[in-house]
């Protein structure tokens, strides 16, 4: 088998947005051929098989996720701004979410709960490292007297939660309200952690 990086990089690029949308189960190798242009020999001489395809088009779309939400949260200093930033990302990217087919964590999750270890545990990694992250931001703003004392893992989980299943309902109902109502309902509960 002759592996190309460069044809692997354009194999996860233009089945990234199929998966996500899709899933792995809806995702046939028609589907991947007709994205890239490529026949079905092209694919698999550069991936082993499907499952390894849709876990590369999952770790691309969340460091594509990843990458945005850093900008926003690496652009300001204090711990409650660094939280409103990533809660910004949301209402102002929503649609572009939306258009993507939702949240690559969620829709993955749920794809794989079940049915898929491979990808359902490349989606705990991505969930645990999404919770320290914000866990780390809210330590240090309480270390640095910047946020008033908190349970930062419950804090955590209610921000995820909240945001995920907002997105998976704003979504399938065609109503964003329900998203930017209930990111307003985290930005006045981290404004009230000001000392």
């Amino acid at each position: 088998m002759i592996r190309s990086e460069k044809t692997r990089k354009l194999i996860i690029k233009k089945t990234a947005p199929i998966f996500n949308k899709k899933g792995y189960t809806g995702t046939h190798l028609s589907d991947l051929t007709k994205a890239t242009g490529l026949t079905k020999g092209s694919i698999y001489g550069n991936f082993e098989n499907k499952n390894e395809v849709a876990l590369e088009a999952f770790r691309f779309n969340y460091s594509q996720l990843l990458n945005k939400i850093n900008q926003r949260i690496q652009s300001v200093n204090k711990a409650d701004e660094k939280l409103l930033a990533f809660l910004q990302y949301y209402k102002d990217e929503y649609q572009t979410i939306f258009n993507r087919g939702g949240c690559a964590i969620l829709n993955t999750a749920i794809d794989a709960d079940d049915g898929n270890k491979l990808l359902r545990s490349e989606v705990v990694k991505a969930l645990s490292n999404w919770k320290q992250r914000l866990n780390n931001i809210i330590e240090e703003g309480i270390a640095n007297n910047q946020i008033q004392k908190v349970d930062s893992h419950k804090l955590v989980n209610q921000i995820i939660a909240l945001i995920e299943g907002s997105i998976m309902m704003a979504k399938t109902m065609n109503e964003p309200k329900i998203l930017i109502d209930n990111i307003r309902l985290l930005e006045n509960k981290i404004k009230q952690l000001k000392p």
